[in-house]
């Protein structure tokens, strides 16, 4: 087992975009404490993604159902009002199925959840922000969640299908993966444990994250095989939020301005892509 703690890559943009995710993050894990049980299941539910609900983007007429209590459905059902079913139904609504690819982002089921993907989070991704920009980092991160998810997608089937996923781990790992390419030769202080004794070392940030990745692998593979060490965790989101790090980050950075640009400079070279300047009078053609 390994937690890393500190990269000594330093930054030259502040991370506004980073501490703002992880604070939001805090704030709704903050405020759905302040809820009943009931309630929380319920915010799950409808604000988590729900694999099975995507058909209904293509079948209007498909309607999906989630058991909220899904453990112990007699014992609750014996103890809850008739105003509070333990079922909750899922009319065809595009828009709302769409939404929860971004608002899954969001929702953590509990404060051990919260902290082991914005302790990662804060550790690499103010580098990936300092390099994409504010505004690049951010879609960067939302897009790559969205990719995470549907990887999670195309893995469920049967039951879990039909089961909320929340949580940033997926966009989280987008990060990871972008870092690994970047600066795989970081160094990241990580604390090891060995059985029952523990070293901090100074190791290569491609190190970390690759062995971070060969443990997502295994995992997802032993769920495949029924032999999954930890049940509720999507695997496949994570091996897929990596691969599209590894993948995307090195396309963007050859379009992204180098840290140090104003703002005002960034935007026009990152987002401007239909001009061609021309080199004799300094003019700017639009195709």
């Amino acid at each position: 087992m390994f937690i890393p703690f500190h990269d000594d890559n330093p930054t030259t943009r502040l991370p506004i975009v980073t501490v703002g995710i992880i604070v939001i993050n805090c704030v709704i894990l903050y405020g759905s404490r302040q809820i009943s049980d009931h309630e929380q299941r319920i915010l799950v539910a409808t604000h988590g993604f729900i694999p099975a609900r995507l058909g209904q983007l293509t079948d209007e007429q498909l309607v999906i159902e989630h058991n909220l209590y899904p453990d112990a459905a007699e014992r609750i059902a014996q103890r809850l009002p008739l105003m509070q079913p333990d079922t909750i139904v899922f009319p065809a609504r595009p828009l709302e199925v769409l939404g929860t690819l971004v608002t899954s982002l969001f929702l953590h089921a509990g404060l051990a959840h919260l902290i082991g993907n914005m302790w990662f989070f804060w550790i690499f991704g103010d580098n990936i922000e300092d390099r994409l920009g504010h505004i690049g980092f951010l879609l960067f991160y939302i897009m790559g969640g969205i990719f995470a998810s549907m990887c999670h997608w195309l893995m469920a089937s049967g039951d879990a299908a039909r089961l909320p996923v929340i949580g940033a781990s997926g966009a989280v790992a987008v990060t990871l993966g972008a870092y690994a390419v970047l600066y795989p030769l970081a160094r990241v202080r990580t604390l090891v444990f060995i059985i029952i004794f523990f070293k901090v070392f100074d190791l290569p940030a491609l190190a970390v994250l690759g062995l971070w990745f060969a443990a997502q692998l295994l995992h997802g593979f032993g769920a495949m095989q029924g032999l999954d060490f930890s049940g509720g965790v999507a695997w496949w989101a994570h091996i897929g939020g990596f691969l599209f790090g590894v993948l995307i980050m090195p396309i963007l950075a050859m379009g992204t301005p180098e840290p140090g640009e104003d703002w005002q400079a960034e935007l026009r070279r990152q987002f401007d892509f239909g001009s061609m300047t021309d080199s004799d009078d300094g003019t700017t053609r639009t195709s």
